[in-house]
Order: C-alpha cells, then structure tokens, then sequence
C-alpha cells in the first residue's frame, strides 16, 4: 500500500503530445474503448476519475440534439455543478455511449456498476507501461488538463476557478509548473552571460 501511495503523489501531467498520442494507443490496443473514452473525457474535462466514474450513459446520448454539448456534473468532492464543453470530444464519446448496454458510461464487467476508481488507475497503468509514460494515476487526467490549459491561455485565475483551487500556487504545482518553469530558467540562466 506504502508504495501505491508513494506513486499518487508523484502523478504528473503527460506535457508531451507524442506520449499523449501513444496512452490513447496503448488504450485502444491493450486495453478497451472504455478505457480510452475515459482517458478521452478526463483530459479534456479535468474532471476527478470518482466524478467520470459516477456518469450515466444517458447524460452524453441526451446531448445529441442539443446545440452546446455542454456536459453539467455535480462534482463530489465541492458538490459544486460544473458545465464542460465537450464539442472537441463529443463524437468519439457519443458514438461509444450510444453502443453500450448500461446505465453507466463505464460499466463494470462484474455487475451492473461502474468500474472503480482501482480498476481505473489498473488500466492506466497497464496503458502507461505500454506507452512508456511513467507517473500515471488517476490524477493524471486531471493534471494533463490543467497543464494543457495553462499552457495555450496563460491563465492560472481562470484555471484555478475551473479546478476549485484556494490559490493559484496551488494550481501552478498541482499541474507541475512550477518546477517545469524553474527548470527551464535555470537552463538558460548564467551568471557569467
């Protein structure tokens, strides 16, 4: 247990498109269409696994006649709703969520229950450990949204808002950049320059 737990703590963003594109792979081929959906919706949401997890099949294929694919979650950690949209991703979800026979979005195959948030971190390890992408967890949906935000906007108030932070210290850490910036000043910085 020690060493699961020593492994959340060190969950970190993925910051490179190239690994990105090989978790979604390693998903699809070694795992399942369920899985990859999950990792899908979790970057481009930032919403917690627990709160995926608790999504009804119906909630996504209810969205199809709208205009706004904008997805409303009480989260369960603030019970605060919050509004996606979910556009970029819509269509691979839709087309997923409209071929499975379950309430859930990410059914269970043991019982008529979503998987659990272990399952979850199993299979994005299994994917990680395909994909060569260490440092992954349930966080790390999560924290790649995060970090992809903060990088194309610049805006950590924004960021913070979305991911219900007290402060923008600990949005910048949470997603890792704190040390990625300091790391990258340190590179070119001399004092002899």
């Amino acid at each position: 247990m020690d060493k699961e737990m020593n492994q959340i703590k060190d969950v970190q963003p993925i910051r490179d498109q190239k690994q990105l594109e090989d978790m979604k792979w390693a998903l699809k081929r070694h795992c399942s269409t369920r899985d990859y959906i999950l990792f899908i919706l979790g970057c481009e949401t930032g919403l917690r696994v627990g709160d995926l997890l608790k999504l009804k099949t119906k909630q996504i294929v209810s969205l199809k006649s709208k205009r706004d694919k904008i997805l409303k979650v009480k989260e369960g950690k603030t019970e605060k709703i919050r509004e996606m949209y979910i556009e970029n991703c819509f269509n691979e979800v839709f087309e997923y969520a409209s071929k499975i026979d379950s309430e859930w979005l990410f059914p269970s195959r043991k019982g008529d229950k979503a998987i659990s948030p272990t399952q979850a971190y199993r299979q994005l390890n299994k994917a990680g450990d395909f994909a060569g992408v260490e440092s992954i967890g349930n966080h790390t949906l999560r924290k790649t949204f995060g970090y992809w935000f903060y990088k194309a906007t610049k805006d950590v108030a924004m960021l913070q808002q979305i991911l219900n932070h007290s402060h923008p210290s600990i949005t910048l850490r949470y997603i890792g950049i704190t040390e990625e910036e300091t790391r990258n000043v340190l590179k070119r910085f001399s004092v002899f320059s």
